[in-house]
């Protein structure tokens, strides 16, 4: 296959379903299901990026644009800084010059920022129905209800909840509130590690996938040593001996752009591409985490395509805008996308040129909106846990 001809692959074409992905109304199952409170100017007008550009130029260093690499390059051309979620809400924590950090992902990412930047600064997400599908799995009902499941099995005590940074501002407050950490997708072992110091169990929370293989793939641990909590089922659906038992209680949650990929879509890559490299995200299944080549986070699989060496040829597994972006960055190197179906992720592609347009228009007015802003209890937790993060060796 030619260069061409796998950049052509990248093409896919949306099903039906997917048309939603890049729809303009609120998802009812999204975790801010709501409209825009403004006019959003036409997507067809012309002068949409000149009119981004002029608003950012106005407001100047008064503004700091956050862009998480699954965005459209429609809107991360104006990224200021471009990244992971974690990284992300770091470098908005290093500005504090800024007053206003428009933060192009997600809800979720939009409150770590929240949490980590001074009071003085406001957060500001383009669009509030950019929610998260996997955060929203995991409510803070659900989870309290969860250790509740525990305490009753009389294992709470031995359980150290770890959440990965895809959660709610709430799951962060609770994993702090009980003496837990949070872990990205680059150091979950690291994360999984130290829990494993201050207790015998841990509760992950919320995608099941990462921490089924981190415990699996990284840590020597069996399929066996993992348990699926089911917050829709009575007591997670398992038996206190089950809880006993175990020593991971995965949470029943997932990602639903990475969750698409298949063992099926490996094999079939493999058969159509001698020679290719499968790598994927570790929020994958455990049995396509077991199929590829080369597993690890977004930052991972960016610096592995870039010291790839020319005329290698690569499959990725996650998400569909990343992958175009390297591919294009990258002309020297075969790169496909893994799957033969769309898989951008549907919330992080709410926010388009127009919604940037808007706020970037309205802040350059002096009107703030769609402000992200946690409560200080939650936010006094959810650092605890954070700063626990940063603390792990």
């Amino acid at each position: 296959m030619t260069t061409a001809q796998a950049r052509t692959e990248l093409d896919v074409q949306p099903t039906p379903l997917a048309l939603l992905l890049l729809g303009r109304e609120a998802d009812p199952r999204s975790e801010r299901g709501v409209e825009c409170p403004g006019d959003l100017p036409s997507p067809s007008d012309p002068d949409l990026v000149e009119r981004a550009r002029a608003a950012k130029e106005k407001l100047g260093e008064k503004v700091f644009v956050l862009g998480h690499h699954y965005q459209r390059d429609e809107v991360i051309q104006f990224a200021d800084v471009t990244g992971d979620s974690f990284k992300l809400a770091k470098d908005a924590a290093a500005r504090p010059e800024a007053e206003y950090i428009v933060f192009c992902g997600v809800h979720f990412m939009a409150e770590s920022a929240d949490i980590l930047t001074t009071d003085d600064q406001m957060v500001v997400l383009p669009d509030l129905a950019a929610g998260c599908s996997m955060a929203d799995m995991a409510t803070a009902e659900q989870v309290a209800e969860c250790w509740d499941v525990l305490t009753e099995a009389g294992i709470a005590e031995q359980v150290v909840p770890v959440s990965y940074m895809n959660s709610s501002a709430d799951i962060k407050a609770f994993t702090g509130k009980h003496g837990g950490t949070i872990c990205t997708s680059s150091n979950a072992k690291r994360a999984l590690d130290w829990a494993f110091e201050q207790g015998e169990k841990v509760l992950f929370l919320p995608d099941q996938h990462l921490g089924r293989n981190t415990a699996v793939r990284d840590m020597g641990m069996s399929l066996e040593d993992c348990v699926l909590y089911n917050p829709h089922k009575p007591n997670g659906g398992l038996t206190a001996e089950q809880l006993r038992d175990a020593k991971m209680i995965l949470w029943r949650g997932h990602c639903s752009v990475h969750g698409r990929f298949s063992l099926d879509s490996v094999e079939d890559v493999r058969a159509r591409i001698p020679g290719v490299n499968v790598l994927v995200h570790p929020e994958c299944k455990h049995e396509v985490v077991a199929a590829a080549d080369y597993v690890g986070s977004t930052e991972y699989i960016i610096k592995t395509l870039e010291a790839a060496p020319a005329g290698s040829k690569w499959a990725i597994g996650t998400e569909l805008n990343l992958v175009r972006r390297v591919a294009n960055a990258h002309p020297d190197k075969e790169i496909v996308f893994l799957d033969k179906t769309v898989c951008f992720c549907s919330t992080m592609n709410r926010i388009d040129l127009p919604h940037l347009v808007w706020t970037l228009e309205s802040l350059a007015e002096g009107n703030l909106v769609n402000r992200i802003q946690v409560d200080k209890e939650t936010e006094s937790f959810a650092k605890l846990a954070l700063e626990r993060m940063l603390a792990l060796p």
